[in-house]
Formats: C-alpha cells, sequence, structure tokens
C-alpha cells in the first residue's frame, strides 16, 4: 500500500498525541495514587517542560544529522515507552525524571516533524500543516474518548498506558519505515544551519503567538477533567467529555482550516481564532453548569486550534536562519508553556480557585492578538 509522504507525518503527529493524551487524561488517578495536591502535581509534570527546553534549544543539528526518519523512530516509540512507565512510579520525584527523559525526546520530535511538514508543503505547493497538527488534535481526541471509558469501567492507568504503548509501537514501525526524508526548500539550502536554537528579534511576535495557542491547549488538556471533578463533582465519564470536546473541536477545525487561511489569509484567521479562545475561558471561568463548561471548553479548543500551526509556517519560512533553528526557537517559547501550564494554573488553582485558573490566561490572548502583523497575508516567504 502506497502511502504519501504527508500522511505518513500526520501519523507520527497522531501516535504522539496519544501517548501523550492516555496519560494526561489519566491525571487525577495518577494525582490520588502519588497522594499529592495539584500545587505538587504541576511542579511534578514541570520535568516534562525542563526536558523541551533543553532539547528544543540544543538538538536542532542533532535532528538535521540524523534525518526524519531516525529522529521518528528515536522519538515517537521513546516518548510512548516513558509516558506508559508514568503510573508504574511509587512517588512524584520519580515520575518527574521519566517526565524529564520524555521532554527531551518531545522537543526534538517537535523540530522534527515541524520542518518535514513545511518541506513537503513546499514540495506539493498548497498547504498542509494545519491539518498535520489536526492530526495530533485527533488524537488527542481519541485517547480521550477511550480514556473516559476507560476510566468509567474501572481500568487500570497501568493497564491502560500499557496498551496504548503496545499500539504505538505496532503503529509507529509500520509506518516510520517507509519515511523518506524530504529536501530543505531551495531559498533556505544555504542558511545557517547553527548549533543552538534561541529567539531572534524577529520571531518574538510569533513565539508570543505560539505561547498564546499553548497556554490554552494546556489548559484545556491536562486541567479540564479535574475542573469538572472539583466544581461540579461529575461522574468520571461525564468529567473526561470536557477533554474530549476540547480536542474533537481542535482536530476538527485544523483538519479544515487550511482552505480558510488560503482565502482569507494568516491574519484574520488567527484573530478570529483567538477571539473564539477568549470565549471559550470566559465561558469555562464563569460556568454556572457543567453543560456551560463543556461549550467553553469546545470554544476553547476550536479557538487555539490552527494559531499555533500557522506560526510554525511563518517561522520555518523565515529566510535569516535555518528552518530546523527558527522552528526549534519558536517551540521551545510555546511547546514548553504546554509543559508549563500544569504548574502555573496549578499553583493559581490551590491559591485562587480552579475557576481562577482559565481567567488567568486572558491577558495572554490579548498580547498575541496584538502582535498579529508579524504573520503574513498569506502563505509565502516571510522578511527576514
Amino acid at each position: 500500500m502506497k502511502i504519501a509522504p504527508q500522511q505518513r507525518i500526520y501519523v507520527c503527529f497522531f501516535l504522539f498525541a496519544v501517548s501523550m493524551g492516555a496519560m494526561l487524561s489519566r491525571l487525577p488517578d495518577i494525582q490520588d495514587a502519588l497522594q499529592i495536591d495539584k500545587s505538587e502535581l504541576g511542579l511534578t509534570l514541570i520535568g516534562a517542560a525542563i526536558g523541551a527546553l533543553v532539547s528544543l534549544t540544543f538538538s536542532s543539528a542533532i535532528v538535521a544529522r540524523l534525518g526524519a526518519r531516525t529522529t521518528a523512530f528515536l522519538t515517537i516509540l521513546g516518548t510512548s515507552a516513558l509516558l506508559a512507565l508514568v503510573p508504574w512510579m511509587s512517588a512524584a520525584p520519580f515520575v518527574f525524571a521519566l517526565l524529564l527523559m520524555e521532554g527531551l525526546l518531545a522537543g526534538a520530535l517537535e523540530i522534527n516533524l515541524n520542518v518535514e511538514i513545511d518541506r513537503i508543503e513546499a514540495q506539493l505547493g498548497r498547504g498542509v500543516m494545519n491539518r498535520a497538527h489536526g492530526f495530533w488534535s485527533l488524537g488527542f481526541f481519541v485517547t480521550a474518548l477511550v480514556s473516559a471509558f476507560a476510566r468509567q469501567a474501572g481500568l487500570s492507568v497501568q493497564l491502560h498506558l500499557a496498551l496504548t504503548f503496545a499500539f504505538v509501537l505496532l503503529a509507529g514501525t509500520t509506518i516510520i519505515a517507509g519515511m523518506r526524508n524530504a529536501p530543505a526548500r531551495p531559498t533556505l539550502s544555504h542558511a545557517d544551519p547553527g548549533h543552538i536554537a534561541l529567539p531572534t528579534l524577529g520571531l518574538l511576535p510569533l513565539c508570543l503567538i505560539g505561547i498564546a495557542a499553548f497556554l490554552v491547549e494546556g489548559a484545556g488538556i491536562d486541567w479540564s477533567a479535574i475542573y469538572m471533578r472539583d466544581v461540579f463533582d461529575s461522574e468520571p465519564f461525564v468529567g473526561g467529555l470536557g477533554l474530549t470536546f476540547f480536542t474533537f473541536f481542535m482536530a476538527l477545525t485544523r483538519l479544515f482550516a487550511d482552505p480558510f487561511v488560503d482565502r482569507f489569509g494568516s491574519r484574520t484567521v488567527t484573530f478570529t481564532l483567538l477571539l473564539v479562545s477568549a470565549a471559550g475561558l470566559c465561558a469555562v471561568w464563569l460556568a454556572p453548569h457543567q453543560s456551560v463548561a463543556l461549550a467553553g471548553f469546545a470554544l476553547m479548543g476550536g479557538g487555539c486550534s490552527a494559531v499555533y500551526p500557522l506560526a510554525v509556517s511563518a517561522a520555518a519560512q523565515r529566510a535569516d536562519r535555518a528552518a530546523h533553528l527558527n522552528v526549534a526557537a519558536l517551540g521551545q517559547m510555546s511547546f514548553v508553556v504546554f509543559f508549563l501550564a500544569p504548574p502555573l494554573l496549578g499553583f493559581v488553582a490551590e491559591h485562587a480557585g480552579i475557576r481562577t485558573s482559565y481567567l488567568a490566561c486572558l491577558p495572554v490572548i490579548l498580547s498575541a492578538m496584538a502582535c498579529i502583523r508579524s504573520l503574513p497575508f498569506s502563505r509565502r516567504m516571510v522578511a527576514a
């Protein structure tokens, strides 16, 4: 069976999300097993943020040297294996150490898949970046739905994550084996490859846009189940629907966003989606009933959906240096926020209430709106 290059990347995004989503959807159970409070849980999860920060800063040259296929093998299967070990740990420091190693692999994975899909996009002559990230969201949706049933049925966290790893191992080995490295964009082939990825002044507005998207994504994915449990005392299945709705509408929007971007431009689409995110955050903050909260999570998912992929496209096409470095630097600032969201929001939740933690995301959304001009009107080369 012939599988197109972009479809292999789609599956890679999907499998990474399945692994991560399975673990995150069981955070209430992991928290109970470790006997720690929300703030301590957030500090435990920060291990992944530290690992990702180190990897995104220093691994771009390694990723370029290893190539797409080898990097995909190491990072997709490696992250899944490490996440499957989390529920077997008896204390929070051990979980921290595992997540630190997972973050190192996740940072390299982020660079690899985004650069590769940008190169494939250049070969195809049409946008597929949002669709690729749509499969990331689709993976979270699928695993959230499965996890809701697994929790309701009383399936142990250990067995749940072990079965998830078995699926990723089988599917990942099959798909990644046929990957081939796509050629670099001709206009970027002589850019300085560099070794350390740090944001440049021109990249900072794109970083802020990415940070806003990932903060909303982290708030929806990491804390929705705990929010539903603590605020409305929802039963496990209903509590899991917050994550399910978030990831479903995130995936749906990403899968169909590219034609709208081609027609209306990156700026218009991004501004609109940020407004939708803000509306969703307000709904969750003020929700008088769990149905309103679920609607808020749906709006948050749809709102933050295509914002980060559009920032990645703009960063990858900048002509000032190699795409690996710009994508890594953008990911360094925004992808790490995805991991930092748990401790930051957990701290707010512990001291001001979990509702207020969602309100705290709004200033970042407003700041991102002020940076819209850093995006191109359409898919084209961004000036250095």
